[in-house]
């Protein structure tokens, strides 16, 4: 019902920003709930931020809350994620997900539709 794909992942600094964006197809987006995961090498993919069907409501890993924001722009069938004072512990391949929930999901069970990830790293 929905396809992800995610952009805006590079090579930064510790400090930099950047912002990732997650377009989506489909004539639906508007009814699913979104999610951001990313996995590091070697480690198992973890929850980073979630946002209703409507953009009214998120949350947020205890990791990224306060320097990273989650959004989207339903007219554009588009979601985003800000990264703000970036350190190398964010450095890994970050995921857009999908699903349909009337609320915040974090739960990977209820995201049946995954982007093919973008890579973000951080130096120091």
């Amino acid at each position: 019902q929905v396809q992800l794909v995610e952009s805006g992942g590079g090579l930064v600094q510790t400090g930099d920003s950047l912002r990732l964006s997650c377009a989506a197809s489909g004539r639906t987006f508007s009814t699913y709930a979104m999610a951001w995961y990313r996995q590091a090498p070697g480690k198992e993919r973890e929850f980073v931020a979630g946002i209703n069907r409507s953009g009214g409501v998120t949350n947020y890993a205890d990791s990224v809350a306060g320097r990273f924001t989650i959004s989207r722009d339903n007219a554009k069938n588009t979601g985003s994620l800000q990264m703000n004072s970036l350190k190398p512990e964010d450095t890994a391949i970050y995921y857009c997900a999908a699903g349909y929930s009337l609320g915040v999901v974090t739960a990977r069970s209820q995201l049946p539709y995954w982007g093919q990830g973008t890579q973000v790293t951080v130096s120091s």
